[in-house]
C-alpha cells in the first residue's frame, strides 16, 4: 500500500521511525516532510501535504504527526475526500476505518511512543471499510455535508 507520512517538528522523530517502520512492513512509503527538525515550522502546512496525497490518489492512506494529532486532524479535514481522526488505540484506529472510511490517521508525537504507535498504525491500515448499508448511508451524510460546504465557499 502506497501511505503518504508528513509531521511538524513536534511530529519529526516519531515520523523518521514511523517512515521506517512502514518501510520494513513492505508499504511504499511517500515521505512529504518535514525533512529536518525546524521547530518554526507548522503542522498545517504537512497535514495539508499528506491530506492532498490522500484525496488526489497519489496515495491510499495517510500518516500525520504533530504534537498531539489535533492540528493535524483539523488540518487534513479541510481537504475535500480526506476523512482525518486523531486515534491513539487501536480501536479507534480500525473502527474509523471500519464504519467511518478514514483514510487519514492522525497520532501525536508528545503522545504515544514508537511501540503504540506502531500498534495503532497496524490496526489503521490493516482494517478495510466494511460497506455495510448503514455505513455506506452514514458516509453519504458526511460526503453530503462537504459538498454543501463546497458549493457555499
Amino acid at each position: 500500500m502506497r501511505i503518504a507520512i508528513a509531521a511538524d517538528h513536534a511530529g519529526f522523530t516519531l515520523k523518521t521511525d514511523v517512515a521506517a517502520m512502514l518501510g520494513a512492513w513492505g508499504h511504499d512509503v511517500l515521505d512529504l516532510g518535514a525533512h529536518e527538525f525546524d521547530p518554526d515550522d507548522d503542522y498545517p502546512d504537512f497535514a495539508a501535504l499528506a491530506a492532498r496525497a490522500v484525496a488526489g490518489g497519489e496515495a491510499e492512506r495517510g500518516v500525520i504527526v504533530c504534537g498531539s494529532g489535533v492540528g493535524a486532524s483539523i488540518a487534513a479535514n479541510k481537504v475535500t475526500g480526506v476523512r482525518a481522526a486523531m486515534c491513539h488505540d487501536t480501536y479507534s484506529a480500525h473502527q474509523g476505518v471500519e464504519h467511518d472510511d478514514m483514510n487519514v490517521l492522525c497520532i501525536g508525537g508528545r503522545v504515544i511512543g514508537p511501540e503504540t504507535a506502531r500498534e495503532v498504525i497496524a490496526a489503521f491500515l490493516g482494517a478495510s471499510f466494511t460497506g455495510e448499508e448503514r455505513h455506506v448511508r452514514r458516509l453519504e451524510k458526511v460526503k453530503a455535508l462537504e459538498r454543501k460546504a463546497a458549493a457555499e465557499a
